[in-house]
């Protein structure tokens, strides 16, 4: 909504019988009363009178409403028609929405809704967040205060004046907070075997994401590893701290437990005679073997070995 306001005078003696706004007015040619147009008769209003006052309300104005607007005087005499020249040229800008282009998270943070326009004391903003009105903040004055800013005001926003349908672009707020919600993920499942390894992985919420990462082991002061993923090689529990500039934040520790290698063997004797037995190391792990000197020599064992699964045949 925009107010026009005007004033004007004539000369004595004349009585006035008509006075109307019209739009692009030609020398010449009738002037169209603007108050008879489709386009403006149910958004134009005239507050002025037949005196001295000729101001007029435009309201839901937009850019197809850019023009020159004129003030038309009629009188009861036939040279009594006048046309205020060169009247009002109407330019209509956007709104636009100046906000800084980065917050850190805790702080304050003001928006501004400018228009090139000037409005009257009782213009209301009405501010949006991602197309949602903020309809706790509808303010008197064209400025949007964040106070002790959360990462969940982080967004796209505009403004508007109230009564009007034409928004501002929207300008996004980005929000900078330290790592938040540090979790530990154990890759891979199943039993882990002395002599394996585990990787861990860590994870964070951050903005800007997480620079480094920084792996403990509990009742240790000195990290064990860095960057987001981590190979343990021994039992115990294990926690994450993720970084940026804006902090840290560790994790809850995960328990890395690893079982001893055990060896399941058994022999099956394939030549029962006279033995006596003697044992031999195969791969560092001792098995039995029975020598039959009846037959001048060592006889088979089928031996298997568990968990690496292969088997031995002395003969």
């Amino acid at each position: 909504m925009l107010i026009m306001s005007c004033t004007y005078t004539y000369p004595t003696g004349h009585q006035i019988m008509k006075v109307f706004w019209t739009k692009n007015n030609v020398k010449g040619e009738e002037s169209l009363d603007l108050s008879e147009d489709p386009e403006y008769s149910q958004r134009l209003q005239y507050l002025g009178d037949t005196q001295q006052n000729c101001s007029i309300r435009l309201s839901h104005v937009t850019q197809k409403d850019e023009h020159m607007y004129c003030f038309r005087l009629i009188s009861d005499k036939p040279d009594g028609k006048w046309t205020g020249y060169p009247g009002v040229t109407l330019t209509v800008t956007d709104l636009q929405v100046e906000a800084p282009e980065r917050v850190t998270e805790g702080h304050n943070v003001s928006l501004t809704c400018n228009s090139s326009c000037t409005l009257t004391d009782r213009a209301t903003f009405i501010w949006y967040r991602n197309s949602q009105p903020l309809t706790e903040r509808r303010d008197g004055n064209n400025q949007l205060l964040l106070q002790s800013v959360r990462r969940e005001d982080a967004g796209r926003y505009s403004c508007a004046l109230h009564g009007h349908k034409k928004y501002s672009d929207a300008v996004t707020l980005n929000v900078m907070y330290p790592p938040k919600n540090v979790s530990v993920s154990i890759n891979g499942s199943g039993e882990i075997v002395e002599g394996d390894s585990v990787t861990l992985s860590c994870s964070s919420d951050a903005n800007p994401p997480a620079l480094s990462f920084s792996w403990f082991k509990e009742n240790q002061s000195s990290a064990v590893g860095s960057g987001q993923s981590f190979s343990a090689l021994q039992s115990g529990r294990f926690y994450c701290e993720a970084h940026n500039q804006h902090g840290s934040q560790r994790s809850d520790a995960v328990t890395v437990t690893f079982k001893g290698a055990y060896i399941n063997w058994k022999c099956q004797i394939l030549l029962i005679l006279p033995i006596f037995d003697v044992f031999d190391n195969i791969s560092g792990c001792r098995h039995m073997i029975r020598h039959n000197p009846a037959r001048g020599g060592y006889r088979g064992l089928s031996v298997i070995v568990a968990p690496n699964r292969w088997s031995y045949v002395v003969q």
